[in-house]
């Protein structure tokens, strides 16, 4: 079962995008461009491989879950793409936490 808030990490990009919820999520997806490479990773550092089909989205795990040294080099990536944070600031005590963080970007 998927922990939101999640991040959609795109295949090839570092940037990163929040998602609250499983609404917001479908919200979103609709305007993207995706592919089967792309991942959706929830709070507790679960990926997800997106599949679509006739309108409804089934997620299925892939792999291990992430660290949190794993999801908080993402986001210093994602933020080091962007150049507006020193990165060793960027610290967190979980992985919820990390992608939480998120959430108040623009």
């Amino acid at each position: 079962m998927i922990q939101w808030p999640c991040v959609l990490k795109l295949d090839g990009d570092y940037e990163l995008i929040f998602l609250d919820s499983e609404l917001m999520f479908a919200s979103e997806f609709e305007s993207l461009i995706w592919s089967d490479s792309d991942r959706l990773i929830d709070s507790g550092g679960q990926r997800y491989i997106i599949s679509q089909s006739k309108g409804n989205y089934t997620f299925v795990a892939s792999g291990g879950r992430l660290s949190l040294t794993a999801v908080t080099q993402l986001i210093q990536q994602h933020e080091f793409s962007k150049g507006e944070m020193c990165l060793t600031k960027i610290q967190f005590s979980s992985v919820e936490e990390a992608i939480q963080s998120l959430a108040t970007e623009e």
